[in-house]
């Protein structure tokens, strides 16, 4: 069962009904993840997954989930454990899809999401890791690890470089 976790995508954040959103300073935290093109005669668009952890590696939230939402049945689902990571730490204990959590999955190119200050007043000011894991049918795996010192009263700033199903993942947050 998920515990305190607040869930983003497509730049919007929605706080689960467990959690209570304090008031925090006004700025945005930002998460920019690349998808690299890939040069190969099958392509298809990678299942992605970020999350947060806390300084121990335990799972802290999720961020987001892009899969192929649009699937009969609800068949993309199948393959959302193919993002073992992500699918062992909190997947497999979701029911999905979750409004403001899943959402269709992205073209390559950069994909930018931006999260309100006041939405992340769950967490707990210290290290955190946000992490991102890619999977692609027919393609590879990559998972990213960003380390993140949460402060909603300094900026902060990390970065982290895929091998091949991920490019650049960058996190950043402005008060």
């Amino acid at each position: 069962m998920l515990r305190n976790a607040f869930f983003l995508a497509g730049g919007a954040l929605a706080l689960n009904a467990g959690m209570a959103a304090g008031a925090a300073a006004a700025g945005q935290l930002t998460v920019e993840v690349e998808i690299p093109q890939q040069s190969v005669a099958e392509y298809h668009k990678p299942y992605v997954a970020g999350w947060i952890e806390d300084a121990t590696g335990a799972h802290a939230a999720n961020v987001f989930v892009w899969y192929d939402v649009k699937k009969k049945d609800g068949a993309g689902q199948k393959w959302l454990k193919d993002v073992r990571t992500w699918w062992r730490k909190s997947g497999r204990d979701l029911t999905l899809p979750i409004d403001g959590l899943t959402s269709a999955t992205r073209a390559p190119g950069r994909q930018t999401l931006t999260v309100d200050s006041a939405k992340l007043a769950g967490l707990k000011p210290g290290a955190y890791v946000v992490v991102v894991e890619a999977s692609r049918e027919a393609g590879g795996h990559d998972l990213v690890k960003v380390p993140f010192n949460w402060n909603p009263a300094k900026v902060a700033s990390g970065a982290g470089k895929g091998d091949g199903e991920l490019g650049a993942v960058k996190v950043s947050y402005k008060p």
